[in-house]
């Protein structure tokens, strides 16, 4: 009998495809794509989906820069995330590294430690943006 494979609670839009990388596989080095990825397995490197999002599925080891269109995080992520929409982090998911997107999502019950930075128009594609830690001001 074959173990149930778990839902991802990503939708892929009509049209659009989307490319797994399977638990058991194991790699290193740089990927990008023009389709949305999803990552049960494990890797290491970098990672472009300028106009994709990239899932790392509740089985997923990551480490590695990450440059997408969105970037959502059911598993384990380590490094730092460049996202033109949105970082999602689901209350499964585990994330150490900066993060510069327009949105930010975090679930009760993720684990967040770094940065996180509110890009404004076109920031994420500006190559000498550093990170910074946002500061909340009272009334803002």
């Amino acid at each position: 009998m074959t173990e149930p494979t778990p839902k991802v609670t990503t939708p892929v839009a009509a049209g659009n495809s989307r490319t797994v990388l399977g638990r058991t596989l194991v790699a290193k080095g740089e990927l990008s794509s023009n389709e949305d990825l999803l990552i049960e397995g494990q890797f290491q490197g970098n990672i472009t989906l300028d106009d994709h999002c990239l899932t790392v599925g509740a089985d997923g080891h990551v480490k590695a820069e990450i440059r997408a269109r969105q970037v959502v995080v059911l598993g384990s992520l380590t490094g730092n995330v460049k996202a033109r929409e949105k970082v999602e982090i689901r209350r499964t998911g585990h994330v150490v590294g900066d993060l510069l997107a327009a949105t930010v999502a975090i679930e009760e019950g993720a684990y967040f430690k770094g940065s996180i930075d509110i890009a404004r128009d076109g920031e994420t594609e500006s190559p000498g943006n550093k990170m910074a830690p946002n500061v909340l001001t009272p009334g803002a």
